[in-house]
């Protein structure tokens, strides 16, 4: 039961790993990557349910949760490796281009956002439960 979760972060990272830069960034563990890509792409599908995206709506509402699930991350990450504000803005913001990149070039997109979402939904429910 406890390698569940760790599976979930394997799944999250894994496709991305080889994309990450390692330039003025801080290195980071693999939950921490994890709970930063699941940031970013919990801010694109909540950016897209409020432009009402066809798609977008098969997921719960992320955007209060979503939002809340950055902030504590966030937190946590400027805690444990020293990062300042802008530095975790910009780490979000690549984390934010490379999932687009991958999705723009997928065979189906559709399938690899699920694949994406789905165990970040899991860490979502675990760090921010649903009211």
């Amino acid at each position: 039961m406890r390698l569940a979760p760790f599976a979930l972060i394997l799944a999250i990272a894994a496709p991305l790993a080889a994309d990450v830069p390692r330039t003025a960034e801080p290195k980071l563990s693999l939950y921490q990557e994890t709970a930063l890509r699941c940031s970013a792409v919990l801010g694109i599908i909540a950016s897209e349910q409020a432009r009402k995206v066809p798609g977008a709506t098969a997921y719960p509402p992320l955007g209060q949760r979503g939002r809340e699930y950055f902030v504590r991350n966030a937190a946590r990450l400027m805690d444990e490796t020293g990062a300042t504000r802008d530095q975790v803005s910009a780490m979000l913001q690549t984390r934010v281009q490379q999932f687009q990149d991958m999705t723009a070039k997928s065979a189906d997109p559709k399938a690899t956002v699920s694949a994406t979402i789905i165990p970040c939904l899991t860490l979502l429910d675990a760090e921010v439960p649903r009211n």
